[in-house]
């Protein structure tokens, strides 16, 4: 007998009938000689229309009585579904989150969970029952029991840690979609299915707007080794398997609060070649990285930092091995570009540093904390070790170095971060895992509209500045996305100076700034410049060390569209690219097309 634990999203019991639906399609699972336990969501737009109440009542709701509101969104669910299911001759008991014993931090409307108290979730099991729990919810471990809820995607994360700690065989998440698309089916209707994606490839996606998986339920799964399989509420297609590596043995205690750093990686052999002055138009990208490409040279980190009047600055690194090949390759175009723009020499000027390494931290405990990069930041700083180039995903930062101040920042951050160093493995985002040479390059396309970019003019280049930049944006909870540092020093009254870039939630760019100027002002830098008009979109997928010359395909894909490339910034298993929010679903539609990405069958979102 298996245990299953199953998830079932606002629109899958939306109705009386859909709650109907529902509980057949368990009971066959019960029937299959299962124990089954359920996960619902509130029903519909329940949860809108609560907010909407409290909108109306008060201006600035507390965040105590919003979570004491939100949750008898999922009681009403977990009854009728209960009821549903008793209807059918299935014993069913429904329990709250604080019923099943999901205790939670303190922090209301965003809490984590700490862990699940799961004895009389077993007791109910052992008696024959489906035990249907409210998802989004918990109560906090305080003699106050104070209701919490775990903010948007919570459903999701309550279904995954329950399976964590239940030890279940696996945990079943239904959606309005067949499983993992390659793209958005509603912007992109050829999109198709995955049968399989990793964890670390789901995280990525799920990070960039894909909304089918939360990435905070994709951690855990990962963290405690949940097979995972995400499937449609309306068919028996088999879905999509979100699959884990071999998790490192973690207490449950703690079960969302486990350490967010799992290793610290370095690679010493590494070396940046840096175009200046680029012209800021379409094609330039796509024509320097599409002749790297032809000669086979792998690129690992490549970033385009924001525009300067009509100029950008482009940098990549490439293994020492290659450094003179791409060195060729860079200067071979320069004189092109600066022709183009019958300019000064120093344009599109060619640099290259032989003397670099890379070294990163990772871990899927990093999703949605903003600290953690602040954090390792601030020990570089300590350690007297500056940053040339900043690279953020989901799963780790990585910073370039000088190679003589490589030993340093990774004895400072393993002490920082409590955890053991180790070379980087080429292609990999886990440690240790090589990739299979047939993997595809590119899993998936996504787009993200919900990002503004907030830049910061001629920051001192000295340690320490980036951390406390990121620093007070963590004490704000404001969570930053990509980072890009420029190339380009300015000398202001004989200080050398840089920019550095990033991008927020649309949502969060006005505190942003307003925490920001302050400190810009105190630490002597230049203005700050928010930007809401723009859009991400990525390719995500653990082949791409494999296969040289995909983020050129990207970057053609876009110039043939005459789509502008503002920012470039990238990881192992991710090329991201802001471009202008009117362009930016012209822009997934081409570049999943580049890819081959479509199926053959139309997939239909229902209403």
């Amino acid at each position: 007998m298996a245990l299953i634990v199953q998830k079932y999203g606002g629109s899958s019991v939306g109705s009386v009938e859909r709650i109907n639906a529902v509980a057949g399609r368990v009971l066959k699972t019960v029937q299959g000689g299962n124990s089954v336990v359920v996960v619902v969501s509130a029903m519909g737009k329940t949860t809108d229309g609560l907010v909407k109440l409290a909108n109306e009542i008060s201006s600035n709701p507390s965040r105590r009585e919003m979570d004491m509101l939100l949750s008898t969104g999922e009681q009403i669910s977990i009854a009728l579904l209960s009821m549903a299911l008793q209807e059918l001759g299935q014993p069913a008991i429904s329990l709250t989150g604080a019923q099943v014993g999901i205790v939670t931090e303190a922090a209301h409307t965003r809490a984590r969970i700490l862990r699940i108290e799961t004895q009389r979730i077993e007791q109910q099991i052992q008696e024959g029952k489906v035990v249907v729990v409210a998802g989004f919810q918990g109560i906090t471990s305080t003699k106050d029991l104070e209701i919490t809820t775990l903010g948007r995607g919570g459903s999701d994360t309550s279904a995954v840690a329950l399976a964590a700690a239940l030890r279940a065989d696996r945990c079943e998440i239904y959606t309005d979609v067949p499983g993992i698309l390659t793209a958005d089916p509603r912007l992109v209707p050829d999109a198709q299915l995955m049968t399989e994606i990793t964890c670390d490839e789901m995280l990525e996606l799920a990070s960039l707007g894909a909304k089918v998986l939360h990435p905070r339920a994709v951690e855990i799964a990962r963290n405690y080794g949940v097979p995972l399989v995400v499937l449609s509420s309306w068919t028996d297609d088999p879905g999509t398997l979100v699959s884990s590596p071999t998790p490192m043995a973690r207490p449950l205690e703690g079960l969302e609060l486990v350490r967010p750093v799992d290793g610290v990686e370095f690679d010493a052999n590494q070396a940046k070649v840096a175009l200046l002055r680029v012209p800021d138009r379409p094609g330039v990208a796509a024509q320097l990285f599409g002749e790297i490409g032809r000669q086979q040279v792998d690129v690992d980190l490549i970033i385009q930092s924001i525009h300067e009047l009509n100029t950008n600055d482009i940098a990549f690194t490439v293994s020492q091995e290659s450094v003179n090949q791409a060195e060729a390759v860079a200067s071979a175009i320069a004189p092109t570009l600066r022709n183009r723009l019958d300019s000064a020499p120093e344009e599109a000027e060619v640099m290259v540093d032989r003397q670099i390494a890379k070294v990163s931290i990772s871990g899927a405990g990093m999703i949605g904390r903003p600290g953690v990069a602040a954090k390792m930041f601030a020990t570089l700083a300590d350690a007297g070790v500056n940053m040339q180039m900043i690279s953020t995903s989901e799963v780790k930062v990585s910073c370039v170095v000088d190679a003589d101040q490589c030993d340093r920042a990774i004895d400072a951050l393993c002490q920082a971060f409590e955890v053991s160093s180790s070379p980087l493995q080429s292609g990999s985002s886990s440690p240790g895992k090589a990739i299979d040479p047939n993997t595809p390059p590119v899993r998936g396309v996504a787009l993200d509209l919900n990002q503004a970019r907030v830049a910061i003019r001629h920051i001192p280049d000295r340690p320490g500045m980036a951390a406390k930049f990121f620093g007070v944006l963590a004490q704000e909870n404001i969570s930053v996305d990509t980072i890009i540092q420029s190339q380009r020093c300015h000398i202001i009254n004989g200080i050398p100076t840089r920019d550095i870039a990033f991008t927020v939630a649309r949502n969060d760019a006005k505190d942003a700034r307003r925490v920001l100027v302050p400190l810009a002002a105190e630490l002597g830098c230049g203005e700050i410049i928010v930007d809401e008009e723009i859009a991400k979109v990525s390719i995500v997928g653990s082949g791409m060390v494999n296969h040289p010359g995909i983020a050129a395909e990207m970057f053609n894909a876009l110039a043939r569209e005459r789509i502008n490339i503002q920012m470039i910034a990238t990881s192992e298993i991710k090329v991201s690219c802001v471009v202008d929010r009117e362009s930016g679903v012209k822009a997934l539609q081409v570049i999943h097309a580049i890819f081959n990405l479509a199926g053959t069958q139309k997939i239909e979102v229902p209403a």
